[in-house]
C-alpha cells in the first residue's frame, strides 16, 4: 500500500517538524492537520472515443452506440426498461453533449444499461429536436456483459464538426 502522506509535495512544514507530521503550512497560510493519500489504481481511466457520420443524424446514432458499449454489451441488455427523451437547441454541439449526458444520468438515476436509443434528429428553423427513446434493463452482473460505470461526459477534448460531407465527433467520459 502507499503511504499516508500528510502535506502535500509543495507544502512546507513547521521549522522542526518532519515531513510525517500532520501539521503543515501551505504557502504562508495557516496550519492545518489533514492527511491524504493517491489512490491510483481505483478509478478507471478516462474513455475516449470518436463517431462519424454521413449526416449529422448519423454521427448521433454512432456516438450514442458508442456510449451505449461503453457501458455494457447492448446484446447482452433486455428491453423491459424504456424512456422517452426529447430534447432541442440551436447548436448541435450543445445539442449532442446534453442528449450523452442524459443517457448517462439515467444509467444513474433508475440502475439502467441500454440495450437501444433510436433517435431521430430534425431542424426547425434554427431549433434542432431531438426524439429519442432509452431502452434496456436494471443492471444485472449475472446476465449482462458490463464494462465501465460512466460518471459523465466531459468537455475535454470535446468536438463536433463537419468536415466536407462527413460529420465527426471527439468525446471523453
Amino acid at each position: 500500500p502507499q503511504p499516508v502522506r500528510t502535506c502535500a509535495p509543495w507544502a512546507q512544514t513547521a521549522p522542526g517538524f518532519h515531513r510525517a507530521s500532520a501539521t503543515c503550512y501551505v504557502a504562508g497560510l495557516t496550519s492545518m492537520a489533514w492527511t491524504f493519500r493517491f489512490l491510483e489504481d481505483i478509478a478507471l481511466a478516462d474513455i475516449a472515443f470518436e463517431a462519424e457520420g454521413e449526416s449529422v443524424e448519423e454521427v448521433f446514432r454512432g456516438a450514442t452506440q458508442a456510449i451505449l458499449e461503453s457501458m455494457a454489451n447492448p446484446s447482452t441488455v433486455s428491453g423491459v426498461w424504456e424512456r422517452a427523451i426529447e430534447q432541442s437547441d440551436a447548436d448541435l454541439s450543445i445539442l449532442l453533449f446534453d442528449w450523452l449526458s442524459e443517457v448517462v444520468y439515467w444509467k444513474d438515476a433508475e440502475g439502467v444499461v441500454f440495450r437501444e436509443a433510436p433517435l431521430t434528429l430534425t431542424r426547425e428553423g434554427d431549433v434542432w429536436l431531438l426524439h429519442a427513446r432509452l431502452i434496456g434493463a436494471p443492471v444485472d452482473h449475472q446476465t449482462q456483459e458490463l464494462h465501465a460505470d460512466v460518471k459523465g461526459v466531459t468537455k475535454h477534448l470535446y468536438e463536433l464538426k463537419q468536415t466536407g460531407d462527413r460529420w465527426k465527433v471527439r468525446v471523453v467520459l
